[in-house]
């Protein structure tokens, strides 16, 4: 990078955190995992909108579900998958509170995709394919669920909508101070996406494992399921992409993880077991 061009980038990020103005917060109380990292979030981007936004957009997705006859098709799987649910979603309030007080929802959809989701503020779906595919006990579903759970208590879409935000204002801005066209903004934004974007998603993903890990210990669902359910997952193949240039952590890296903090949130588990 030549001097000219790393002057209009640090001028570039001056102008994107002038109009973004992103503001320091922790979503989250740190737990027994250590979950310390403070986020940036644009007040551009509110929580509220997102959760209306999140409403409408699982509204349409169970409306066209039902109309295919797939919503909670398998009514004991349903029960089942809501009472994991049931429990893990009270031990939220180790991490946040008001969480517990969210109008929470589960559904479960009958599809081969091995697939679950939680949308900010608590609307939770599972895909039958991910138990079914995977042969999947309550541990390895609470497992499933609380990782889901905790990218909703941590707003991990609003980080990322901020964060995209921020990166379209500052590559706007450059790209407009250097002359550059339409290919440089499609250059930029590769490199955002590889060097920026990527990565921050396998950390909100390592922080939604191990928070998944504490949230499934303290509903009294044993933590290393989370180990279990990965090497299944590994078992069956995965897309063969590098985790460089991967959304989430590689398997072997993930596993690791998970092998630690489980080890970390036993004694909430066993005290769990010892209170059920």
């Amino acid at each position: 990078m030549t001097l000219p061009i790393l002057r209009t980038a640090v001028a570039g990020l001056a102008l994107a955190g002038l109009l973004v103005g992103c503001q320091s917060v922790q979503t989250t109380a740190g737990g027994a995992v250590g979950i310390e990292r403070t986020q940036r979030m644009s007040p551009l981007v509110s929580e509220t909108q997102l959760r209306e936004q999140a409403e409408l957009s699982y509204r349409e997705a169970l409306a066209k579900e039902r109309q295919q006859g797939k919503l909670n098709a398998d009514p004991a799987l349903t029960a089942r998958v809501r009472a994991i649910a049931g429990r893990l979603i009270p031990a939220a309030g180790a991490f946040r509170p008001e969480a517990t007080r969210w109008n929470w929802e589960v559904n479960v959809i009958r599809s081969d995709e091995m697939n679950a989701w939680c949308m900010p503020g608590g609307k939770i779906a599972v895909y039958t394919g991910l138990i079914t595919k995977l042969g999947l006990n309550d541990d390895e579903i609470a497992a499933i669920v609380g990782h889901e759970i905790a990218h909703a208590l941590r707003e991990h879409a609003r980080e990322r909508a901020s964060e995209q935000l921020g990166a379209q204002v500052l590559l706007s801005g450059a790209v407009m101070a250097i002359g550059g066209g339409q290919a440089s903004m499609d250059l930029g934004g590769l490199f955002y996406k590889t060097f920026f974007g990527l990565p921050n998603s396998r950390l909100h993903e390592t922080e939604a494992d191990r928070i998944g890990v504490e949230l499934a210990a303290r509903a009294g669902y044993d933590p290393r399921a989370a180990i279990s359910l990965w090497r299944k997952m590994t078992a069956r193949g995965g897309s063969g992409v590098p985790e460089f240039l991967s959304t989430h952590p590689a398997a072997d890296t993930r596993i690791a993880d998970l092998e630690v903090y489980s080890a970390r949130v036993m004694p909430l588990y066993e005290q769990a077991r010892r209170e059920r």
